[in-house]
């Protein structure tokens, strides 16, 4: 199928009705109710039909990507799982007034589209092809949209990383064997709640222990994943996908550096829970280099005095001067708009792609060193641009800096996510009806 989800993309549609739709008559003489309830979560439910439709579309990713099944008990117990907690989310989500209207889902959607080389119609058929609701999964971006904000508003904002810890991180990185690897990961974790009894521990640590005695039986790892982890990712087999050595969970940060490929780690207590790792694959770091532009340029912006025709015929005529011996960087200093960068006679210094708006990106790719652009206009104003030189520089370190800021924050909030959402759950009511007699 086409990539054109996330991970997350796991909420079900909310039941307009919360109340049992009437009994009717199975074949059998039986009554069953179409629609009961499942889970009570705080003041609202989650019914049958919803988790049915939930487990039909973790069946087919689950499926897609090539892993097999669990018992369908398990399936449905984990799937029940993951809608209670992002019910908690949406909850929250709606008493803190975040709302995603229609305008922006619709940009969105058009934006998976286009991800996917579809128009908005070719998509939609894709999907209903594949087995998806159109509707359904309008409403499902929605709630990941929703549920992401919620995310950005009650963890993301609050992590700070500084200076000083990006240099330490590199400097750790630095002094530890291998640190230019990357490792692919699966995880499986028993949970814990908070202020955990002793028979709690006692039951998660027996139920980890099993599942290490299954994975040294030549059980899959992916599938103990899907049916047992609590973890985020236990519906992707466990998959925690590429992290270097900085971006491994601060609990895991001194085991998987002495691992090779398809070992499994020992038990693995931590704050949160039992752990189990695998080291799927692992590959090596490369020097990244970037292409870059040196150029000057003269902006003039049209006003109630200089009409943008004119302000066109002044770069003309500057452009003429420039090719006919006359200093460029003497006439951006005396002409250009953009006093920044007139008083160094218009240079911009040395530009990366994205670096700029794209309209001055397309007119300074297109040129030769030496070469002086046409008038062009950008939002800015009206430009002409001279490329001065260019270069492939290698900005690893650069790189590696920002690369170990994303590490360290990504680290942070996949920390601070899983105490939040325990958090958010234990305080919550819950009551699980799925097994009783309907």
């Amino acid at each position: 199928m086409l990539n054109i989800v996330t991970n997350r993309y796991c909420s079900i549609i909310i039941a307009c009705a919360l109340s049992c739709i009437p009994l009717v008559t199975a074949a059998e003489g039986e009554a069953v109710s179409l629609n009961r309830i499942v889970a009570v979560v705080n003041n609202d439910v989650v019914t049958q039909t919803e988790l049915a439709a939930k487990i039909d579309t973790v069946t087919q990713q689950i499926r897609q990507r090539g892993m097999p099944l669990p018992p369908k008990q398990v399936l449905t117990d984990q799937v029940l799982e993951r809608v209670v907690v992002d019910r908690l989310q949406l909850q929250l989500a709606e008493s803190t007034g975040i709302r995603i209207d229609d305008d922006t889902l619709n940009r969105a959607i058009r934006r998976i589209a286009k991800d996917n080389d579809l128009s908005l119609s070719e998509f939609r058929g894709v999907l209903e092809q594949d087995g998806f609701n159109f509707a359904s999964f309008r409403e499902d971006i929605r709630n990941e949209m929703i549920i992401r904000r919620l995310h950005e508003r009650q963890i993301h904002q609050r992590i700070v990383v500084t200076e000083q810890d990006i240099t330490q991180f590199i400097l750790s990185q630095a002094q530890e064997t291998g640190s230019d690897l990357e490792y692919r990961l699966a995880h499986i974790l028993v949970a814990l709640p908070e202020a955990a009894s002793p028979t709690q521990v006692q039951n998660a640590r027996e139920k980890i222990g099993d599942i290490a005695s299954e994975l040294a039986d030549g059980a899959e790892f992916s599938e103990l994943a899907i049916s047992y982890s609590d973890g985020q990712q236990a519906l992707d087999g466990g998959d925690l996908g590429w992290r270097k050595t900085g971006e491994l969970p601060t609990l895991f940060a001194n085991i998987i550096p002495r691992m090779t490929v398809n070992d499994v780690s020992e038990v693995i207590r931590g704050p949160n829970g039992f752990h189990l790792v695998k080291l799927l694959e692992l590959r090596g770091e490369e020097r990244h280099l970037s292409s870059q532009t040196r150029a000057r340029h003269i902006l003039l912006r049209s006003n109630e005095l200089v009409s943008e025709d004119e302000a066109v015929k002044q770069l003309i005529s500057l452009k003429t001067r420039i090719e006919q011996g006359e200093d460029f960087a003497t006439l951006a200093k005396e002409y250009s708009d953009d006093k920044g960068t007139a008083i160094k006679g218009g240079e911009i210094g040395w530009l990366k792609k994205g670096d700029t708006v794209p309209r001055f990106e397309a007119a300074m790719k297109a040129l030769k060193t030496g070469e002086i652009s046409d008038p062009f206009q950008s939002s800015f104003g009206w430009h002409i641009v001279q490329v001065i030189e260019r270069r492939d520089y290698d900005n690893t370190q650069e790189l590696k800096r920002l690369q170990a800021q994303q590490a360290i924050r990504n680290r942070m909030i996949e920390e601070e996510t899983e105490t939040w959402l325990r958090r958010l759950r234990d305080e919550a009511y819950i009551e699980y009806r799925l097994n009783e007699n309907s």
